[in-house]
């Protein structure tokens, strides 16, 4: 049986290398900004144009219960739900895949064979591997994280009408300072806890 995991992270948390590296681990392919390009080949839109825009969202209330049809919808609102129709389409080829953001937990909210995890850190361990890999200065890092935590929630919070970060919302949350490898023993481990793979 296919099984999908979906990781949402808060900015350097090291979330995504934490999905690339249980994606080797399981043998089973992992998606970020791949998503964007198939958008772009999907829907014809520009690969460049996706990127810039694929965590904007528009409007002060949330998308969920708007009224319209797609001729309303903004630029980004149709972005986004491309986007979602991506991973929508990925899961029914029905092969095991690790999905990273792009609210891809609600996106598959409704597959029983879904697990999601929320991958965070205490800033100052943010701060640390943002200077480390990103070369920012302390201050120029921690700024570019609140930023950023700031733009997924208000994208992830906009589309889902779900808090973002929120431990509820979420199968396991996992704090990354227990490292990289532990943290996909954990993951790895509370899948075969869910029945969704045999060790």
């Amino acid at each position: 049986m296919a099984y999908f995991v979906t990781i949402g992270r808060s900015y350097g948390s090291g979330g995504r290398y934490i999905a690339k590296k249980l994606s080797e681990e399981l043998g089973i392919p992992f998606y970020d900004n791949d998503i964007l390009v198939k958008v772009s080949e999907n829907f014809g839109y520009n690969v460049e144009y996706v990127k810039e825009h694929a965590e904007k969202r528009d409007g002060p209330l949330s998308f969920i219960g708007l009224s319209g049809t797609l001729s309303t919808l903004t630029s980004n609102q149709k972005l986004a739900l491309a986007q979602f129709e991506t991973i929508e389409r990925i899961a029914k080829q029905g092969e095991s895949c690790i999905f990273v953001g792009r609210c891809a937990d609600f996106v598959l909210r409704d597959y029983p064979n879904k697990i999601s995890i929320y991958i965070s850190a205490p800033m100052e361990e943010r701060i640390k591997r943002a200077t480390t890999y990103y070369g920012l200065s302390p201050n120029k890092a921690e700024a570019t994280l609140r930023k950023m935590d700031k733009k997924r929630a208000s994208y992830y919070n906009y589309y889902t009408n779900y808090e973002w970060g929120m431990a509820s919302n979420y199968d396991i949350c996992i704090n990354s300072t227990i490292g990289i490898d532990k943290s996909v023993e954990l993951i790895k481990k509370i899948i075969e806890i869910k029945g969704l793979v045999k060790d």
